[in-house]
């Protein structure tokens, strides 16, 4: 199992959207990510729209990702969530979650 932390910006005239669309996620979005692994995720916002994500996986992230990246329901949740983030490289925000790395666990 690997523990995955990572960051993403929202956009400040978006925040509110932003969470709305994430109290509402779909059934067949939930049920990918369970398919591929994704266990005990979370995202944690400050009030500028900067977002700290955790994420559990069985292998390592790139193979979770890679595993979403086949799902029709990712695909349009990523279209759909791109209009919410400042990105400067352009891109689907899956493609853009910039891994952090663990410095510390306490078990």
């Amino acid at each position: 199992m690997q523990r995955v932390g990572f960051l993403l910006k929202v956009k400040e005239d978006r925040i509110d959207e932003y969470k709305a669309h994430h109290r509402n996620v779909s059934p067949d979005m939930l049920d990918a990510l369970h398919r591929h692994g994704w266990n005990n995720y979370s995202l944690y916002m400050r009030p500028d729209g900067l977002m700290f994500g955790y994420v559990e996986v069985p292998d390592d992230f790139q193979t979770a990702l890679d595993g979403m990246s086949g799902e029709d329901a990712n695909s349009r949740w990523q279209t759909m969530m791109e209009p919410f983030f400042d990105a400067p490289v352009g891109g689907k925000p899956d493609e853009n979650m910039l891994q952090m790395e663990e410095v510390f666990h306490l078990d």
